[in-house]
């Protein structure tokens, strides 16, 4: 591991490897990357921990002196709970793999106080069909300010909502100092309260702009992380590396993160450098069959109105048509996570690229295939499906009395809400009510699918998301689909 990550590769050697079978299956890092920024804090705090003596001998046992590949396909069910049990012991004072939590102080799920400080977000879909969350470093408050177990608490209940899903993890660690970093005993307890249903459903945890301090724990915790947890973590040293998997348009960047990305940028410079992230976006394009000039039969990153133009007038997309038709099955409807599992990239790209040519798409039986291209047509279009105009009046969902609830929806949807795509929601909503009628099978109720289509339905115009805004948007989602008979003219 230490000596992979101080490695000069390859500048073409990047995240990109870690869905490409043909590369090196271990995790990339840049070859320039030989920069470190000075941290307020001195990392031999935690080389001289008392854990480290008792790791050494165990982790020269197991062997685990590196990553062993990049990020998961989604493909693998992984028994996390076997992985620890055969996991060599870490000794830190904390006797049993559960965190128990102080004792309620009474408040119910009220994490508004750690939520002001936007630690947490969520950040829309990845290009893998997965929900991504992300934790800012430079966001956590003082030591002083803020109390530890709490913000675990409230990273549990974040996540409470999306690990039924297959999702990634994004942390930026620029701007974890001496004054806000957590105790490394907090840190070992937050590992053992994100048991395997946390742990299971992840696909990927994306560490941006790595230091020591994130080698140093690795280097006291790996001892004791499943050998396939450790498949998952993916060292990024820029973001446009990050932008491979994810829209970088759609995450809440802080400002910070993005200045410390440029320091790094020129630091590092090298005549390829400025060039990469334009030969990506353009090996993007070409995977997913977008060009600069859409073709006739372009299916995704394309309005609704371009679609129409060139479907014979046809306000459904054939693309969203073929694969409601195919989800349609009974088979498929009583598939177990629909829309809760990703797929494979290439399958994914090749189809995306098969749609936009117009060429025939068999899904060859394979229903989360179907299910995560419905999902990546309806994010990647120009604009939402509820349109950018009544993005604000649906973030405003919650204030608005449950009495006078069902009056609001139907303005915003029968009066407000443009016919083509009125009939598109009409068209999904009364698909997604069959997947609704066989939840005891599927286990997708109306709020489990507001969860995984309202941030595919509702987003702002600059493309990000924040928690604030979640909450409403499933919400809103929920109550259509829940109410859905009522509000729309059969």
């Amino acid at each position: 591991m230490e000596a992979e990550y101080q490695a000069k590769l390859s500048p073409t050697k990047t995240v990109s490897a870690a869905h490409n079978d043909n590369e090196d299956p271990y995790p990339s890092l840049s070859d320039y990357h030989d920069y470190e920024p000075n941290l307020e804090f001195d990392d031999t705090e935690l080389q001289h921990a008392t854990v480290t003596s008792d790791l050494e001998e165990k982790v020269e046992a197991t062997g685990l002196d590196y990553l062993e590949s990049p990020v998961s396909d989604g493909t693998i069910e992984e028994n996390f709970e076997e992985e620890l049990v055969n996991a060599p012991v870490i000794s830190t004072g904390v006797d049993s793999l559960s965190y128990h939590f102080p004792e309620d102080d009474g408040e119910e799920d009220d994490f508004s106080d750690v939520a002001n400080y936007g630690i947490v977000e969520v950040a829309g879909d990845d290009t893998y069909g997965r929900k991504v969350i992300v934790v800012s470093a430079c966001k956590l408050p003082s030591n002083k300010e803020i109390n530890h177990d709490r913000l675990l608490r409230y990273l549990m209940y974040t996540l409470d909502k999306y690990v039924e899903q297959d999702y990634s993890l994004v942390y930026f660690h620029y701007g974890l100092t001496s004054k806000n970093k957590p105790s490394l005993s907090w840190l070992w307890q937050a590992y053992k309260a994100f048991d395997r249903k946390y742990k299971k459903n992840v696909k990927a945890l994306y560490l941006v702009h790595p230091t020591n301090f994130i080698r140093v724990i690795w280097q006291i915790f790996r001892a004791a992380i499943s050998v396939k947890f450790g498949r998952k973590v993916m060292y990024v040293n820029y973001l446009h590396e990050l932008s491979q998997h994810l829209h970088l348009d759609q995450i809440c960047i802080p400002q910070a993160v993005l200045d410390h990305d440029q320091r790094l940028l020129q630091k590092n410079s090298r005549s390829n450098a400025p060039q990469q992230p334009q030969e990506q976006q353009q090996a993007q394009q070409e995977n997913s069959g977008n060009t600069s000039v859409p073709l006739e039969t372009q299916q995704f990153g394309v309005s609704l109105q371009f679609i129409k133009d060139h479907n014979n007038a046809d306000p459904i997309p054939p693309v969203m048509r073929q694969c409601v038709e195919f989800l349609s099955q009974p088979d498929a409807l009583e598939t177990e996570g629909l829309f809760r599992r990703s797929s494979r990239i290439t399958q994914v790209k090749e189809v995306q690229k098969r749609f936009n040519q117009g060429l025939p798409v068999d899904f060859q039986g394979d229903v989360h295939l179907a299910a995560v291209i419905l999902k990546t047509f309806l994010r990647e279009l120009e604009e939402p499906l509820m349109t950018f105009d009544l993005y604000d009046e649906i973030t405003q969902f919650q204030c608005i009395a449950k009495e006078e609830r069902p009056r609001y929806v139907k303005i915003l949807i029968l009066e407000k809400l443009p016919e083509d795509n009125y009939q598109i929601l009409k068209y999904l909503v009364q698909f997604l009510s069959k997947v609704m009628d066989r939840c005891d099978l599927n286990k997708m109720t109306s709020s489990n699918l507001a969860v995984v289509f309202g941030p595919n339905l509702v987003w702002a115009q600059t493309g990000q998301f924040s928690l604030s805004a979640i909450g409403p948007i499933n919400m809103f989602t929920d109550f259509v689909l829940t109410n859905h008979e009522q509000i729309f003219i059969i």
